[in-house]
């Protein structure tokens, strides 16, 4: 049995053309079903729904297989463990430092003011503004961000963005990218040596369906 884990959502959605390529089909739909563990239709092979958060760690203890999750979660649980064969160019968004549009970033930055940041990604804020030499304190939240800022709880955040549709909602403005987000598969280091056949015949569908795609998006 080759157990798959997705998060619903976007990258559950857009995971769905890559496992067709694959020959899996998910036989139920996630957003109707009440059930955790869903069948495809091929016997050898089910799909788990974990939180998002939780993908690296059920593929590193051998809770599933496989995995697809984004770059900026494998970044906060650190990757110990897992192979990490390809980027899956799904899940497209941007890990950005965004204040409110009244807030001189440049000014504060440049004077050497320490900065409350507020981010449920403590790992990639700290590594990005040690890199910059910005001494922040960092505040974790795990709700809506954009509430730090505009309450005072913080100066800045740091957390990712899309179509920045929110932000501006909220009077927020992007000053800083830090990095490209999208999703990768993650492998369980033992399961691809005991399972070896099944998920390297996975991971060579699932490339060639992403070289494909690529190929569509030049020519368009």
């Amino acid at each position: 049995m080759i157990t798959l884990a997705l998060s619903k959502g976007r990258i559950f959605d857009e995971t769905l053309p890559l496992l067709k390529a694959a020959g899996i089909e998910v036989l139920e739909d996630p957003e109707t079903s009440r059930k955790l563990i869903l069948s495809t239709n091929k016997p050898g092979v089910r799909v788990v729904l974990v939180r998002a958060t939780d993908v690296p760690t059920y593929v590193e203890y051998g809770g599933a297989d496989l995995g697809v999750t984004g770059k900026d979660t494998l970044i906060e649980h650190g990757g110990q463990g897992l192979y990490q064969p390809l980027d899956l160019q799904i899940a497209k968004c941007r890990m950005s430092v965004a204040v409110r549009a009244d807030f001189d970033y440049a000014t504060a930055v440049r004077s050497g003011s320490r900065l409350k940041v507020a981010t449920k990604y403590t790992s990639i804020a700290r590594d990005f503004f040690a890199q910059k030499g910005v001494h922040v304190d960092l505040i974790k939240l795990y709700g809506s961000m954009e509430l730090a800022p505009l309450t005072g709880l913080a100066d800045a955040i740091v957390d990712l963005v899309s179509t920045g549709s929110t932000l501006k909602a909220n009077h927020l403005i992007e000053v800083e990218r830090i990095m490209d987000i999208s999703s990768r598969l993650v492998v369980n280091q033992a399961s691809l040596k005991l399972k070896q056949a099944p998920i390297r015949e996975m991971i060579e569908a699932f490339t060639s369906a992403v070289v494909a795609g690529q190929g569509t998006q030049v020519k368009n």
